[in-house]
């Protein structure tokens, strides 16, 4: 236990009979950014709950090293309180001054003469990130950290979990924009079913996946999906098709695409 944040063996849980976690054994190392991924009913958020002390498991054992932070993919505070007020609060709560530093850094001062409701989500996510720093702990779980925030909010959030992780934190992802996922983690695990199907580093999910992209069009007629190894080729072609049709292209998107739609390759290949 020396060098993990976080060590998991044996982890059930089940509800109503319906097993969720069929004995989980994984451990994350101190000051590394690890993934915790898996689609809806997969077992990840009854994981990340074990973990955090917010659920009862039925058996096995959860060792953790390290105070946790904690912000959560669902969190609300009072309509009417002001940011400020908040986070005066909660270091009150753990007994530490506050540090603005990292207030600035996720541009908190902005918004510190809102009430709560006010705030759009994006606002709110920065608000929980920074709650859940204010007792500087070790480890830190973050829950769709970046739901709802616009691209610049995602690269100073990005630049802030790196800085973290330069200061000797340990992170917990949960995400399913893969892209974020292999740029910031060091390793991911993803379940399937209560079992961890996959367990390694970003490159090695990238060995397995593939170097996949999606192109999205629209055109007047509708839209559609392209799935691609070779961007410039493809997207070439789809045009040049378009265009002889008449078709005229509205908008285009290309992305690595997220964790759905890689996860059923993922899972079989791991079955075998």
């Amino acid at each position: 236990m020396m060098n993990s944040a976080i060590q998991v063996r044996g982890l059930k849980k089940s509800y109503d009979n319906n097993i969720v976690l069929n004995g989980l054994d994984f451990q994350i190392e101190k000051g590394e950014i690890f993934a915790l991924l898996g689609v809806n009913g997969a077992g990840k958020t009854t994981t990340f709950e074990c973990i955090e002390g917010l659920r009862k498991y039925d058996s096995g054992t959860i060792m953790v090293n390290g105070k946790m932070g904690i912000q959560l993919q669902s969190s609300s505070l009072p309509a009417h309180i002001k940011p400020m007020e908040a986070i005066k609060l909660f270091a009150k709560w753990n007994g530490v001054k506050i540090d603005y530093t990292m207030l600035n850094t996720l541009d908190i001062k902005e918004i510190e003469k809102k009430q709560y409701a006010q705030l759009s989500t994006g606002q709110k996510r920065r608000l929980h990130l920074a709650l859940a720093l204010i007792g500087n702990p070790d480890i830190i779980f973050l829950d769709e950290p970046t739901a709802g925030l616009d691209v610049e909010g995602r690269v100073s959030l990005h630049e802030q979990i790196r800085k973290l992780k330069l200061q000797g934190k340990t992170i917990v992802l949960a995400s399913h924009d893969m892209a974020e996922v292999e740029t910031l983690c060091d390793r991911i695990a993803i379940l399937n079913s209560g079992n961890i199907v996959f367990c390694g580093t970003a490159s090695e999910l990238t060995n397995k996946v593939g170097r996949k992209y999606f192109i999205h069009i629209k055109t007047e007629q509708g839209d559609n999906t392209f799935k691609t190894d070779n961007i410039e080729n493809t997207l070439i072609s789809l045009l040049s098709d378009l265009r002889q049709k008449g078709i005229q292209v509205l908008d285009i998107k290309v992305d690595r695409g997220t964790l759905e739609q890689h996860f059923i390759e993922i899972a079989r290949r791991e079955s075998k």
